[in-house]
């Protein structure tokens, strides 16, 4: 798959292990960039960027992942590996829409739904698909935020919206499922009993392949929003997004080009990719 978003999930040091953990955990995977501060690496052809961005940002279970898994011992082994030294968030157990499904947040601090039941067409071959929980403040903003994405974003469309039918949930977003430019998500109001929301613990990249796309991207989320450094921004519905250049990996992982394309890169919120352009000169 050759997606232009992907997740960024932020880790203390550990980035590799963690990679080679979930290779090891899910198979059908491999490193494909190996640097100090980035391992970018793919399961089963989907691309998932580790940042060893130091010990004061986690991940949490306002972003999760989805696994549908249609053999049960395969779901049983990788629930083991998961929960060994992570936390269970709801028990491997026999519930209302499967007859075996777990949420788990593993020893890295990730989270990952495990669901047991046929894989379709839907998820465009798609094997992990990032969940987003709307908590707190954003709880019951889940609708509105995904209509906000899918007219932002090329390729895409909403897939399904389930809701609440009853109960102080009852109008709200139970599960839905999106997709932007061909990458396949889901979605769900989370309630404000959560002690946590969205954070730069779990962001999603965007390469851009023009300055156009990047200030498509940027301004809108920028409405309401939260601007940051280095491409990070935060939308007016709490995510967290990277808008970044499709050549910033190539130029960050030259070990010439590199040190000047920093210099120029943390010295911005928005990316300008005409200055970074200039500093590789």
């Amino acid at each position: 798959m050759k997606n232009n978003i992907y997740p960024c999930i932020w880790f203390d040091k550990d980035g590799k292990d963690a990679a080679q953990f979930y290779m090891d955990t899910f198979g059908d995977g491999k490193i494909t960039t190996d640097t100090k501060m980035v391992v970018t690496f793919e399961l089963s052809g989907q691309k998932f960027l580790a940042l060893n961005g130091g010990p004061e940002i986690k991940p949490n279970p306002a972003v999760s992942y989805m696994v549908v898994l249609e053999d049960k011992a395969e779901l049983e082994s990788i629930w083991n590996r998961l929960s060994d030294g992570g936390k269970t968030l709801m028990p491997l157990d026999k519930y209302d829409w499967s007859e075996k499904y777990g949420w788990v947040q593993d020893k890295f601090g990730v989270s990952w739904q495990l669901y047991f039941g046929e894989v379709n067409d839907d998820v465009h071959g798609q094997k992990f698909i990032p969940t987003y929980m709307f908590t707190q403040e954003y709880n019951g903003k889940a609708e509105e935020a995904l209509n906000f994405y899918v007219k932002l974003f090329k390729n895409s469309k909403l897939d399904g919206v389930m809701k609440h039918q009853e109960g102080q949930m009852k109008g709200l977003v139970m599960h839905a499922q999106f997709v932007l430019d061909d990458y396949v998500m889901a979605a769900m109001d989370g309630g404000n009993g959560h002690d946590f929301h969205f954070s730069w613990g779990n962001s999603m990249f965007i390469e851009c392949e023009t300055q156009e796309e990047i200030d498509h991207f940027w301004n809108a989320f920028a409405a309401g929003g939260e601007e940051s450094q280095c491409g990070w921004i935060r939308d007016k519905f709490g995510a967290w997004w990277q808008v970044i250049p499709k050549q910033l990996v190539v130029w960050m992982t030259d070990p010439q080009l590199a040190p000047k394309v920093s210099e120029a890169f943390y010295k911005m919120k928005k990316i300008d990719i005409e200055t970074l352009k200039k500093a590789t000169e």
